[in-house]
């Protein structure tokens, strides 16, 4: 008997991200997860002969782009994270927990595509659900305004009746809520394995690009945070958006992880509602408290988040333990950097914490994860510890190494400018590479109105702010009034 012409091999397939080996292995050597690697039907190895091409190759100076030009989504931190705006045929991933507010920021996303086709042309938009029927979708766009002509709604979990909407409507934005809930007929596996799902995107994102359409998929994430299904999904869109937020807070952050048309480190802030949700350009005053006068354990970090400056506050509290082995609790910080940080001030400060129990944590549900931080902690825990409290309208930042030193951190400018828009007096930053001399009031240089002074260690930028010993750089009385412009 003659051999057949094709041959069989067998595949073991992952069913937590979809990777694939040729032998069973007890462990994913892609998401490490164990027992989850099994046998699949593997499709037969053929030769592929040479096909005619759908279009010609052509130069690249002769490719054009205005079909591709950004068109604005109607939400300006969502444009600003994604590069300008919506690109046609582009394919956008947005991945969040649970009740984050995935399903409100697309739905407004699509109500203000749709709301600006009198001014801007045609621009209908499809919004797709398969975790909810349409009136529950009818009822949250009552509630927020997006009720509109051009917004089309259709509750489908099958792929074949999503792909008919779209022959029907044409739409020109198309969300899917979500890419995990709908089915593809023949494929094997159950809606949301990683087959499916690798089906499902490959059709949705092939109609985008054969139509020109803006196709917004969302995806869910797994119990550690990462998108839930194949790895090949990241790979096959365009563009991948991370939706964080805390569930005790109202402050939402969109974070690009992936964009092909823009750049990767930026972040949009939302204010999440019962009335939906609205952009915040200037989310600086959720994370900063308007104390009436001076308050021990206090001090205000700048931090970057993408490249966005926000100032945030840091409070410590210091009180004497009864327990053999104190308690060190953080809420928005880096427990590690914090007990970091501790050790350094106990050796080179000389301030006594082992016998204390110490509390830190962020105004407003802030994140403080990068080194930049280290001196506002250390200056809010000594505050506390003395309970002297800084002068008002300071702001501290540099990461503290374990010599006591202070080293420098990136974008010092734009950290030390959005200090100083926001009514600040002084700055206390590292110095700079190389230099050698000692902090003095006539050292300091002023940017905008803000005295920045610079600190080779982190000794030094506590006896700055008068925290330690002597002060040897004060501020006046007009310095010490409340900035003007701090947001309430």
């Amino acid at each position: 008997m003659a051999k057949s012409s094709t041959r069989v091999r067998a595949l073991y397939r992952c069913s937590e991200c979809g990777w694939e080996t040729a032998k069973w292995v007890g462990r994913c050597g892609e998401c490490q997860a164990w027992g989850s690697v099994a046998e699949a039907a593997a499709a037969p190895a053929r030769a592929t002969a040479a096909t005619p091409v759908t279009t010609p190759a052509v130069p690249i100076g002769q490719v054009s782009v205005t079909e591709s030009a950004f068109r604005s989504s109607g939400v300006d931190e969502l444009d600003r994270v994604l590069g300008g705006g919506l690109v046609p045929g582009a394919a956008i991933l947005l991945a969040g927990e649970p009740g984050v507010g995935k399903s409100t920021l697309l739905l407004e996303v699509a109500a203000r595509t749709a709301s600006a086709s009198a001014t801007g042309g045609a621009r209908r938009v499809l919004y797709v659900t398969g975790e909810e029927s349409a009136s529950q979708v009818r009822l949250r766009a009552d509630r927020t305004g997006g009720v509109h002509d051009e917004l089309y709604l259709a509750a489908e979990t099958d792929l074949g009746a999503v792909l008919t909407h779209v022959e029907q409507v044409r739409p020109q934005l198309i969300v899917v809520d979500s890419v995990q809930t709908i089915a593809a007929p023949g494929t094997e596996g159950v809606p949301g394995g990683v087959t499916q799902v690798k089906e499902v995107a490959a059709a949705l994102i092939r109609v985008a690009k054969t139509r020109n359409i803006t196709t917004v998929l969302v995806g869910h994430v797994t119990k550690d945070g990462s998108i839930a299904g194949p790895r090949v999904l990241e790979h096959l869109v365009d563009v991948v958006l991370h939706f964080e937020g805390d569930r005790e807070s109202r402050f939402r952050m969109v974070r690009a992880m992936k964009n092909r048309f823009g750049p990767v480190d930026e972040v949009g802030c939302f204010d999440l509602s019962a009335t939906g949700i609205r952009a915040v350009t200037d989310p600086t005053g959720l994370f900063v408290e308007d104390h009436h006068g001076r308050v021990s354990g206090t001090c205000v970090a700048v931090t970057m988040e993408g490249r966005r400056p926000l100032l945030a506050e840091v409070q410590a509290l210091v009180t004497p333990s009864a327990l053999e082995r104190p308690r060190r609790t953080v809420s928005g910080l880096d427990g590690s950097r914090i007990a970091m940080v501790l050790a350094v001030l106990q050796q080179h400060a000389k301030v006594m914490l082992h016998h204390h129990d110490v509390f830190a944590s962020t105004v407003g549900g802030a994140r403080l994860s990068e080194p930049a931080s280290d001196l506002a902690v250390a200056a809010a825990v000594v505050s506390a510890t003395t309970l002297t409290p800084p002068p008002v309208g300071v702001v501290a930042m540099g990461e503290i190494g374990l010599a006591g030193e202070l080293r420098r951190v990136r974008d010092l400018e734009l950290r030390v400018a959005e200090a100083a828009r926001l009514g600040f007096k002084m700055a206390v930053v590292p110095m700079e590479p190389g230099s050698r001399r000692t902090p003095r009031r006539d050292a300091a240089r002023m940017v905008d109105g803000l005295r920045v002074v610079e600190a080779p260690d982190a000794v030094s930028a506590l006896r700055l702010m008068g925290l330690l010993g002597t002060p040897r750089l004060t501020l006046t009385s007009a310095d010490e009034a409340t900035p003007a412009q701090r947001p309430r």
